[in-house]
C-alpha cells in the first residue's frame, strides 16, 4: 500500500506447475430447458511469454485471442493468437516504472497505470496496439498514489489513489483515457487512519453498468467497500468480515457479476501469515457483506466471474486458483499455480498472470 513499500514485489509461496492441472471437480453451468448441465471445471494450460523476470499484474483479457499484460519493468505485451506468441509494446522510455493495471477496448486501444509516488504515477494510452504511446495523465501532487483502474464503456472510467488529504482520491477520464480530471472529493467518505488501496491485481476498483463502481480498500481499522452509482462522484462505505487492521491485510480484489451480486477477496499478502476469511460475497450491490461459510485456503489478490454462469467465479493469489461454485459462499482449490490477478471473457476464456511471465488460459 504505496508509501509503506507494500506495493513492492514480493515473494510468492506457491508451486509452480509447468502444465496446469487438470480439474478433478465439476462445474454446474445453467441449461437452456432451466436445468443444468456438467461441464468440466475450468483448468489453466500455461503460455510462454518469453519474460521470466517480470511480475505481470495487470491483465487485460478482451476474448480467447486477445490479451494485454502489464508488469514491473515497463512491460506491456500483446497476444492475437490466444497466447501462442506474446509482442513487446512496452511504452519506449518507461523501463523504470511499474504498471500494475491495464484496460483494453480490443486489439488496438488499450490504457496502462503506472504506480508510484508522486510521477510515477501516469497512464499511457495507445491506439494502434502499441506502436505508439501516448502519456495521457501525470500526477504531480506528491501525496497521491495511484492503484487502479476501471471503465464503464469505451470512453468512461475511472483510476484511484490513496487518500490524499483524509480521503480516496479518484481521476475521470470521459474521452477513452485521452484526458484525466480530479473529481472533487466532498463526495467521497472520510477514509480510516491508514487505509489504503492494494494495487495487486488491477482489481480494487471494479464497474458494473454505465454508472456503478466499487472500491476496495485494507490496512485500517475494517477493510471497507466503497461504492458509487454516479460514476465516482458520490460514495458510501460498508464494512466487510475480511479482517485488516494491519497494513498487509483488506480486500485486495472485487469482482461484480451485475451491480448487485459480488465478490470481495484477500486476507494477508505476507509468505506464510494465515488468512481467515478471506472471501465474502454481497447481493446487495455492496451494502452489505457476509463471510464466506468456506473461504479460500490462503490469501488471493484477484477474483472473476466464469462467463455466461450465475454461480461460478475464481479466485487467484500466489498459492493457488479457487473455484466457487454457488456464488462465493464455498470455494475448492483447483491448482497450485502462482497467479496475482484473472480476467474472463464473453467468448468462455479465462487468463491469468502473475510472477516470473507466469501466464496462463482456461482450455476447453
Amino acid at each position: 500500500m504505496g508509501r509503506r513499500g507494500r506495493k513492492g514485489s514480493r515473494v510468492a509461496a506457491g508451486v509452480l506447475c509447468g502444465v496446469a492441472l487438470a480439474a478433478l471437480t465439476a462445474v454446474p453451468a445453467e441449461a437452456g430447458d432451466g436445468g443444468q448441465r456438467v461441464q468440466p471445471a475450468p483448468h489453466w494450460a500455461v503460455k510462454d511469454t518469453g519474460a521470466p523476470t517480470v511480475r505481470f499484474r495487470g491483465l487485460a483479457a478482451v476474448d480467447r485471442d486477445t490479451a494485454w499484460l502489464a508488469g514491473t519493468q515497463g512491460t506491456v505485451l500483446r497476444t492475437t493468437d490466444g497466447g501462442a506468441t506474446w509482442r513487446n509494446v512496452s511504452p519506449p522510455g518507461a523501463g523504470a516504472l511499474q504498471f500494475r493495471d491495464v484496460e483494453a477496448f480490443d486489439a488496438r486501444r488499450a490504457v496502462v497505470l503506472a504506480i508510484g509516488e508522486g510521477e510515477d504515477s501516469r497512464v499511457y494510452r495507445t491506439e494502434d496496439g502499441g506502436r505508439t504511446w501516448t502519456a495521457s495523465f501525470r500526477n504531480t501532487d506528491p501525496k497521491a498514489f495511484y492503484d487502479c483502474m476501471a471503465f464503464f464503456d469505451r470512453r468512461h472510467g475511472l483510476a484511484m489513489s490513496d487518500p490524499v488529504d483524509g480521503r480516496f482520491r479518484i481521476l475521470s477520464t470521459s474521452d477513452g483515457g485521452r484526458s484525466w480530471t480530479v473529481l472533487p472529493s466532498r463526495g467521497m467518505p472520510a477514509a480510516l487512519d491508514g487505509e489504503a488501496g492494494f494495487a495487486a491485481s488491477g482489481q480494487c476498483l471494479v464497474t458494473s453498468g454505465p454508472k456503478d463502481v466499487w472500491l476496495a480498500t485494507g490496512g485500517g481499522a475494517h477493510a471497507r467497500v466503497l461504492h458509487s452509482a454516479d460514476r465516482g462522484r458520490t460514495w458510501t462505505a460498508s464494512e466487510t468480515p475480511v479482517p485488516a487492521g494491519d497494513p498487509a491485510r483488506g480486500v485486495f480484489a472485487l469482482a461484480f457479476r451485475d451491480r448487485a451480486h459480488g465478490l470481495a477477496v484477500g486476507g494477508d499478502y505476507r509468505p506464510g501469515e494465515p488468512s481467515p476469511l478471506a472471501a465474502a460475497v454481497s447481493s446487495d450491490g455492496g451494502r452489505t457483506w457476509r463471510p464466506a461459510d468456506r473461504p479460500p485456503p490462503a490469501y488471493r489478490s484477484g477474483a472473476a466471474w466464469l462467463p455466461h454462469s450465475r454461480g461460478s467465479a475464481l479466485a487467484v493469489g500466489p498459492t493457488g486458483t479457487d473455484l466457487t461454485t454457488d456464488g462465493g459462499r464455498t470455494w475448492r482449490t483447483l491448482d497450485t499455480g502462482s497467479y496475482d490477478t484473472v480476467d474472463c471473457t464473453a467468448d468462455r476464456a479465462c487468463w491469468a498472470a502473475g510472477e516470473q511471465g507466469r501466464v496462463a488460459r482456461t482450455e476447453p
